[in-house]
């Protein structure tokens, strides 16, 4: 015989029937949950995987970013050696590429270049390191947080504000001090050029102080060291790798810079060194020559490309030097 169906089996009362219906009712609930509970974590892996996907494009897009430039670069570049010798490019003392007697010489930008920078360097480094020092050391909180939004809040002034600063408040200064300096010249540049990069330096040096563990600070008062002491015998040896990566970051802002050199040191390309004279930069030449009318395929419209090879080597340069300087002085606690 065929078996009965259930109800069947159970007799012909309704409530029997209802009651067996009832409890097949959470059988059917707890499939239903177990197939929701299965699916989320094939949910959460394709959250996972998308926000993966998102962040390794934006880490390649940087990377692709800076490979497209060297391409750009070098590519634009090689018709400019074509035509002239690199020694010449580097020795040459003239720079002249616009003029019917054109000459090569990277030297008077590579002159102007390094003399601001220098001179921004000189004013950056000891006043970002001693504020870097009084926020890490010295500070109460709510000073550390009133100083701070300042000192970031001056590193957001547009360059250009900081270059017209320098021509008609800073120049005039200087000027009574020596009056026969020029209008333009490059002190009074890579002075404001210093103001400008000190949020940078001090900042990230600030960073480097305070990750110092406070167990070295504790040792060095313990064997009655002052706060002053302890900072410099102690906590800034400690924080040697980050501090010269404050210092290398200053050094490649102040290399790029082009406003306030453009404005308040004139863009005459002049070998020298001498910081009281006026004289252009490499990043002050790329502008003047990209706003000007020269055809694309010519040789000084090429000029520019040579140029912002040599500036991103200088770069490169001074990177490579900040990367092995935290690699070999890099403290691990």
């Amino acid at each position: 015989m065929l078996p009965l169906p259930l109800w069947a089996r159970v007799g012909r009362g309704g409530n029997e029937k209802e009651e067996i219906m009832k409890s097949l009712v959470p059988h059917l609930r707890d499939k239903k949950s177990a197939a929701a509970t299965l699916g989320r974590p094939l949910r959460r892996h394709l959250g996972e995987k998308v926000i993966e996907a998102g962040l390794f494009l934006a880490a390649f897009s940087a990377v692709a970013v800076t490979l497209a430039i060297i391409v750009i670069l070098v590519k634009e570049s090689i018709p400019f050696f074509a035509h002239v010798p690199l020694g010449d490019f580097l020795t040459d003392r003239q720079w002249t590429p616009l003029f019917d007697d054109a000459h090569f010489g990277i030297l008077p930008l590579l002159a102007g270049t390094m003399t601001t920078t220098a001179v921004a360097v000189g004013v950056a480094i000891p006043l970002g390191l001693i504020i870097a020092t009084y926020l890490s050391e010295f500070a109460t909180p709510r000073v550390r947080e009133l100083v701070k939004p300042i000192l970031e809040l001056l590193g957001a002034v547009p360059t250009v504000v900081f270059g017209y600063f320098a021509l008609v408040m800073v120049t005039p200064l200087l000027q009574k001090l020596y009056p026969e300096l020029p209008g333009f010249n490059m002190l009074a540049a890579g002075l404001v050029m210093g103001l400008m990069i000190i949020p940078t330096v001090s900042s990230v040096s600030e960073d480097a102080m305070r990750a110092v563990p406070m167990q070295l600070r504790e040792g060095a008062y313990a064997m009655g060291a002052t706060r002053l002491r302890t900072a410099i015998t102690v906590v800034m040896p400690a924080a040697f790798s980050g501090l010269a990566a404050a210092f290398i970051l200053g050094i490649s802002r102040a290399v790029g810079e082009t406003m306030i050199v453009a404005i308040a040191a004139g863009m005459q390309p002049n070998l020298t060194v001498n910081p009281l004279q006026p004289a252009a930069t490499i990043s002050t030449f790329i502008v003047q020559v990209s706003l000007g009318d020269l055809p694309h395929d010519s040789i000084g419209y090429q000029t520019i490309f040579a140029a912002g090879l040599t500036l991103l080597l200088i770069t490169l340069v001074f990177n490579v030097i900040g990367y092995w300087l935290r690699k070999k002085f890099r403290e691990a606690y």
